[in-house]
C-alpha cells in the first residue's frame, strides 16, 4: 500500500539585511492531514480568526489570537503530526562563479534545493512500501513556462537515486501551486516564515521615523516571534534561529519536528564589509 506525504511550501523576503532567500515547508503525513486542517481551522474559528492568516497582518489586537494559534501549530509539531523545515542565506557568504542563468533562476535553484534536501526524504521509507509525495507551493510568482520547467525539476526527483532507493513516486498531478487563503497550513507556516525574518533581519528594532519606541505592531510582532521562538527552544534548548540545527545521524534530517538549514553556496566568498550577524 502506498504511503503518501504532503509538504506545503512557502517562500519570503528575496533581500534581506543580513539574509535573505527564505523558504520554508510544513510536512503532514497523508493519515494525518485531515486531523491537521481540521485542529487548525477550528482553532481559528475559535479565535474568530475568519480571514486568511499571515505574518504581515499581524497587530496589537490580534496579537494574543496569532500567539493562541501558533501554540496549536506547535503542539501538532511536538505530537509529531507536523514537520517543519525554514531554509535561508546569510548575505555574508556570497555566491562567486554564477552564470547567468544560474542568476536569472536563483529563486527556482534555491527551491528546488530545499524540497530536495531539507526533509530528509530518502530516510522516509521505513516499512519498505512506495511513498507518495505530494506538493503544495504557496502562488509561485513567475511566468507559466518558469513555473512549469521548475514542476518538471520536481517530478523528476524521483529518479534520483536516493529517493529511488526510498521507492518515491513523484508524479506530475501531485505538484500544484495554490492559493495560501485555502490552506490553512501554508498560512500557519507563512507566520514562522516571516517570524524568522523578522528577527535574523533585525526588523523588531525599527522605530517609525521621528519616534523614540517602536510602533504597536512591531512590538506585537516581536510577542509572537518571542512565543514561536519558546516553542521551538522547548524541542531544542539553545536553539540558534540563525545557524544549521544540528545532526547525530544522518536520518535526523527526516526525523526531527522541526529544523533550520543556512544554505552555504559551495562556491563563495565572506565579505570583509560586513560583521557575522549572530542570534
Amino acid at each position: 500500500m502506498t504511503r503518501e506525504l504532503v509538504i506545503y511550501c512557502d517562500e519570503s523576503a528575496k533581500k534581506g539585511v543580513h539574509f535573505s532567500n527564505f523558504y520554508g515547508g510544513a510536512l503532514v503525513g497523508g493519515e494525518n492531514i485531515d486531523f491537521v486542517r481540521q485542529t487548525l481551522n477550528d482553532k481559528k474559528t475559535d479565535l474568530n480568526l475568519h480571514g486568511e492568516v499571515k505574518w504581515v497582518k499581524i497587530t496589537e489586537n490580534y496579537r494574543d489570537k496569532y500567539i493562541e494559534l501558533m501554540n496549536a501549530f506547535f503542539d501538532l509539531i511536538d505530537a509529531g503530526s507536523v514537520k517543519v523545515r525554514i531554509m535561508f542565506t546569510q548575505n555574508l557568504r556570497e555566491p562567486v562563479g554564477l552564470t547567468a542563468d544560474q542568476l536569472e533562476n536563483e529563486y527556482f535553484l534555491l527551491y528546488y534545493q530545499f524540497v530536495k534536501h531539507a526533509f530528509g526524504l530518502q530516510h522516509c521509507n521505513f516499512d519498505g512500501q512506495p511513498v507518495s509525495i505530494r506538493v503544495y507551493f504557496d502562488r509561485l510568482p513567475d511566468t507559466k513556462e518558469k513555473v512549469a520547467q521548475f514542476k518538471s525539476y520536481i517530478c523528476g526527483l524521483e529518479k534520483n537515486p536516493y529517493f529511488r532507493r526510498a521507492q518515491i513516486i513523484v508524479k506530475s498531478e501531485n505538484i500544484a501551486d495554490v492559493v495560501s487563503h485555502e490552506h490553512v497550513v501554508l498560512q500557519c507556516l507563512d507566520v514562522i516564515l516571516g517570524s524568522m525574518n523578522f528577527r535574523l533581519n533585525d526588523l523588531h528594532k525599527i522605530k517609525p521615523e521621528g519616534q523614540r519606541i517602536r510602533g504597536k505592531r512591531t512590538r506585537a510582532k516581536e510577542e509572537v516571534f518571542k512565543e514561536i521562538s519558546r516553542r521551538i527552544r522547548s524541542i531544542y534548548p539553545n536553539f540558534n534561529i540563525g545557524a544549521n540545527t544540528g545532526t547525530v545521524e544522518a536520518s535526523d534530517h527526516w526525523t526531527h519536528p522541526y529544523r533550520h538549514w543556512l544554505f552555504i553556496p559551495s562556491n563563495h566568498r565572506v565579505r570583509t564589509d560586513m560583521s557575522k550577524h549572530k542570534k
